[in-house]
């Protein structure tokens, strides 16, 4: 075991582009996993700016994050509809779109989501 780590956000392994060029994944890893911050821009929604490279008709991967600002609302497949704001942990299964509501962009932490997503 490696002892005590430290990483911030600000020094990120890795960084990219979310699809359709609508905000900015910065990937910190750690011996636990990978947690991703996505600050997504108003307007960025997952079914028009990443379904298209993801070959289903909505997000089959679950999510475990938290907000930080902005809101993000999430549509479940069976038309269950929640926004999740500032100060939230988000728990989300298999089966859903999510979209930036307002005109504030929306920082997350994702800890399990964003990093398979990524991988595809």
């Amino acid at each position: 075991m490696a002892g005590l780590v430290r990483k911030s956000f600000d020094a990120p392994e890795d960084v990219r582009r979310a699809s359709g060029d609508m905000g900015r994944l910065d990937f910190v890893e750690s011996e636990s996993g990978t947690a991703v911050r996505a600050a997504l821009e108003p307007g960025w929604q997952w079914s028009k700016h990443v379904k298209p490279h993801m070959g289903t008709d909505s997000c089959e991967v679950p999510h475990l994050g938290y907000v930080i600002t902005g809101t993000l609302r999430i549509h479940m497949d069976d038309g269950e509809e929640q926004d999740f704001t500032p100060g939230d942990l988000l728990s989300v299964p298999p089966g859903h779109d999510a979209w930036v509501v307002g005109e504030s962009p929306c920082v997350f932490i994702d800890w399990y989501g964003c990093t398979e997503q990524a991988k595809r």
